[in-house]
C-alpha cells in the first residue's frame, strides 16, 4: 500500500522583533486585540505627570473641555471625516427592535450563530480625534472674539488600523490645544507652540526633529489631499526616533486647517469671515512610551533634569 505523502504547510516565519518590543510586559497587559492594552501603574503614572506637565504650558485664556470617547455620528459625518479617513472610523452599534427580534440574535448566539448580523448603527462613533467636538460648540456661541478663541481639550480616541507596535494604537489618548480665529490669530498661535513643544521635548530629554507631514488620507484622491497638505505647509509633527531616525515616530503635530472648520461649521471671524482654525495634538501614549524607550523603566536612574520636571524627584523625597 501506498501511503500518500501530504504537502508541508510552509513554516510561518517568525515576527521580526520591534524595538518597543521590550515594554509591553513592563508597561501593559495584553487584551487579545493589536493595539489594545491594559496599562499598568507606572504607565499610567507617566501619562498624568506628561499631562500635568502639559497643563503648565498653557495659555491664559484657554477654556478647557474634556471629551468622553464617543461623539454625534452626524457632526463627524458633517466634519467631512468619512471623505478623508473613512478606513480609519469607529461606528457604535447596537441591537435594536423589538424585545422579540433581540431574543432572536440572542438566542442564534446560544445555538453558535452569529448574533452580530442583527447589530445596527447608533446615533454614535468613537472619537477619532480630541478636537472634532469642539468646533460645533464654539459655533454656537457666535463670531469669535478679539484675538480668537482657545480651548484645551482631551479625549480617548480610536482608530481602526490594528498594529503590534507599541507607537500606533487602536485605543489612544489625545490632548490638544485649538485656536479658532482669524488667520493672523491661528498662524501665530500655531508658531508659538511649534517652539513651545520643542521645549518642552528638550526637557523631557527626547531626541527629536520637527519636518513637514501630511496626515494619511484614503485612497486615491488622498494622495492629492496629501500632496496638496505639504504644499500649503499645513502639517508639521514632532518626530521622535523610537524604531530609527529612518522610521521616527510622530508624537505631536501642529495643525493648520484654514477655513475648513469655520466654512463647516458657519463659524465666522471678526471680519465676518470664516473662521481658521488650528491645533497643536500630543499624542499622550505615545509620548509615555517614547520617555520608557529613551531613559529606560527604572525610573530613578533617569537623568535628574527630567525626573525634576515631571515630579518624580518630589515623589523620591516622599518614598525615603
Amino acid at each position: 500500500m501506498t501511503i500518500p505523502v501530504l504537502p508541508q504547510s510552509p513554516e510561518i516565519a517568525p515576527q521580526p522583533a520591534d524595538p518597543l518590543d521590550h515594554l509591553t510586559d513592563r508597561l501593559f497587559h495584553r487584551m487579545g486585540a493589536d493595539g489594545v492594552y491594559a496599562r499598568t501603574a507606572l504607565y499610567e503614572d507617566m501619562v498624568e505627570r506628561l499631562a500635568a506637565l502639559i497643563t503648565r504650558h498653557r495659555e491664559p485664556g484657554t477654556e478647557v473641555m474634556r471629551f468622553p470617547p464617543v461623539m454625534s455620528r452626524a457632526q463627524l459625518e458633517k466634519s467631512g471625516y468619512l471623505k478623508s479617513f473613512p478606513n480609519l472610523l469607529g461606528c457604535v452599534c447596537g441591537l435594536h427592535g423589538t424585545e422579540r427580534d433581540i431574543n432572536a440574535a440572542v438566542s442564534r448566539f446560544d445555538a453558535g450563530g452569529d448574533w452580530t448580523t442583527s447589530l445596527s448603527p447608533a446615533d454614535l462613533v468613537l472619537s477619532p480625534a480630541a478636537c472634532y467636538p469642539v468646533y460645533p460648540i464654539a459655533a454656537s456661541r457666535g463670531a469669535p472674539p478679539k484675538g480668537g478663541l482657545r480651548f484645551d481639550v482631551a479625549a480617548d480616541c480610536f482608530r481602526r488600523e490594528p498594529s503590534r507596535h507599541l507607537d500606533r494604537l487602536q485605543s489612544f489618548r489625545m490632548r490638544e490645544y485649538v485656536c479658532i480665529g482669524t488667520p493672523n490669530d491661528v498662524s501665530a498661535f500655531r508658531e508659538r507652540w511649534m517652539v513651545r513643544a520643542q521645549a518642552i521635548a528638550r526637557d523631557l530629554g527626547l531626541s527629536f526633529r520637527v519636518d513637514q507631514a501630511s496626515d494619511l488620507f484614503f485612497g486615491r484622491v488622498g494622495q492629492m489631499k496629501a500632496v496638496s497638505q505639504k504644499q500649503q505647509s499645513l502639517k508639521f509633527e514632532l518626530l521622535v526616533p523610537l524604531r530609527s531616525e529612518d522610521q521616527p515616530t510622530a508624537c505631536m503635530s501642529f495643525n493648520y486647517h484654514r477655513e475648513h472648520f469655520g466654512t463647516t461649521w458657519d463659524i465666522v471671524d471678526a471680519n465676518g469671515e470664516p473662521a481658521h482654525t488650528g491645533c497643536v495634538a500630543f499624542g499622550m501614549d505615545r509620548l509615555a512610551v517614547a520617555m520608557f524607550h529613551t531613559h529606560g523603566t527604572e525610573q530613578n536612574k533617569w537623568p535628574s533634569p527630567v525626573r525634576e520636571i515631571l515630579g518624580l524627584e518630589r515623589q523620591a523625597v516622599v518614598a525615603d
